[in-house]
C-alpha cells in the first residue's frame, strides 16, 4: 500500500475505437498532478484490428476472446517495455463488452501477466468492483478531469467531453476540495461518438476513420434518422448512465439507404447532437467544453458541438493538456488511487451507491 508522497505512474489505454494502445507517465500522489512525463503510441494492425473486432461483445470463455486478449497483452507489453522508473502501471485492457445491469463489464487482458513481463505492479480490472456493487462501471476518468481542473487552475464549472468510440463527458467544479464531494462532479456516457462512423467507412470504403471528417463534410445529415436517434430512451434517462460500444448498433442500418457521404455526415451529426442532449443533465451550464480522444481531430464533428452548444468548445490542448494521452494518463492517476486506498467511482460518476476503490493489483512473481 502506497500511503504518502508522489510517484511517477505509467498509464496504459486501449480504446473502443480499436487503434492502438496509448501509453503516459504521469508524477502523482492520486490527488494531484506534480508533472507530465513521456508518452507514447502503439497501433493496431490491421489484422490485430480484425481480431479485436470479432471479438466485440464476447464475454469470457467464448472462442474468440483468448486471441483478443492476446494481442490486446502483446500490444500492450510492447509499447509499456518502453518507459523505465515506473513504480505502478495502470492498465485498463480492452472493453468487449459492457453491461452492467446484466453480465456486467469485460476488459481483455490480464494485469497479472503484465506485472510478470514488466516487472512492476500493475493495477487493473478498474470496472468490476464498481459494477458488482451497483455502479455502471463507467466512465472512470472523472475523478482524473478533476485533478486536471485543478492543475489549470479553473476556478468555475467546465466540462470535459472525451470523444472515443462512445462519448462521455465529466461536469467538473473545481472549487470542491476533492472529486468525491457531493456537487464536485457529474459524468456519464453521451451517447456514440467515433465508433459508428468508423465501422461505416471500414465497412464502405476499407478505411479505418473518416480522417478529419472530410467525408462527412460532403454530406448532408438524413433528419428523419436524427429525429429517431434522439427518441432513444437512453437520452431522457438520468445520469450517471453507461452504453456499451454496440448499444446504437442499429444506426449503420438506419442510414444504409444514404451515400456514404450522407451516411457519414448523420452519424457525425448524431455524435454532437446527443452531446448537445447530454449537456441539458448539467447542474449548472458551462462556458468551456474541452474536448479530448480521437473525436476532436475531426473538423466537422468539432464544427457541429460548436454549433449545438453554448459553451466554447475547444480541444483540450488550449488548456495546456494532451488530449491523445488524457485517457493513458488517467490510469495512470487510477493506479495511484488505488494503491493509497482512495475511491476512483462514486455515485456522481457512475451511479454506485458508494465511494468506491475500484482495481485489482497484481505484482511480479505472485
Amino acid at each position: 500500500m502506497l500511503n504518502t508522497g508522489t510517484v511517477w505512474a505509467l498509464g496504459a489505454m486501449s480504446g473502443t475505437s480499436l487503434d492502438g494502445v496509448d501509453a503516459a507517465m504521469v508524477l502523482t500522489d492520486g490527488e494531484r498532478i506534480v508533472e507530465f512525463g513521456t508518452t507514447a503510441y502503439r497501433p493496431y494492425s490491421g489484422a490485430e484490428r480484425a481480431i479485436l473486432r470479432a471479438a466485440l461483445g464476447c464475454w469470457p470463455g467464448d472462442p474468440q476472446v483468448k486471441a483478443a486478449a492476446e494481442v490486446v497483452e502483446t500490444a500492450h507489453a510492447e509499447v509499456l517495455a518502453q518507459f523505465s522508473g515506473a513504480a505502478v502501471v495502470g492498465f485498463h485492457g480492452q472493453t468487449l463488452a459492457h453491461d452492467p445491469r446484466g453480465r456486467g463489464t469485460h476488459q481483455a487482458g490480464s494485469g497479472a501477466a503484465l506485472a510478470g513481463v514488466l516487472g512492476c505492479p500493475v493495477v487493473w480490472d478498474f470496472r468490476s468492483t464498481d459494477v458488482r456493487l451497483g455502479g455502471q462501471g463507467a466512465p472512470l476518468a472523472p475523478f482524473y478531469h478533476f485533478a486536471c481542473a485543478r492543475w489549470m487552475g479553473a476556478e468555475m464549472p467546465l466540462a470535459f467531453l472525451n470523444m472515443g468510440g462512445v462519448g462521455n463527458v465529466t461536469w467538473v467544479d473545481p472549487r470542491h476540495a476533492a472529486p468525491d464531494h457531493p456537487g464536485a462532479c457529474l459524468a456519464f456516457d453521451t451517447g456514440p461518438a467515433n465508433a459508428p462512423v468508423n465501422d461505416l467507412v471500414q465497412r464502405r470504403l476499407g478505411l479505418a476513420q473518416d480522417e478529419s471528417g472530410q467525408l462527412a463534410a460532403q454530406g448532408t445529415p438524413d433528419p428523419a434518422v436524427l429525429a429517431r436517434f434522439l427518441d432513444h430512451e437512453f437520452f431522457a434517462r438520468m445520469p450517471p448512465k453507461s452504453l456499451d460500444r454496440n448499444q446504437f448498433h442499429d444506426l449503420l442500418g438506419a442510414v444504409a439507404h444514404l451515400s456514404d457521404a450522407d451516411a457519414a455526415a448523420t452519424l457525425t451529426a448524431a455524435a454532437a447532437l446527443a452531446v448537445a442532449r447530454g449537456a441539458d443533465h448539467f447542474p449548472t451550464p458551462v462556458q468551456r467544453l474541452l474536448v479530448t480522444g480521437g473525436g476532436r481531430h475531426n473538423a466537422q464533428l468539432m464544427e457541429l458541438l460548436a454549433r449545438h452548444m453554448t459553451a466554447e468548445v475547444q480541444p483540450v490542448e488550449a488548456a495546456g493538456l494532451n488530449g491523445d494521452m488524457l485517457e493513458a494518463q488517467a490510469f495512470a492517476f487510477l493506479a495511484v488511487r488505488v494503491l493509497r486506498g482512495l475511491p476512483t467511482s462514486c455515485p456522481s460518476t457512475t451511479g454506485v451507491g458508494a465511494l468506491v476503490a475500484g482495481g485489482q493489483v497484481s505484482r511480479p512473481g505472485r
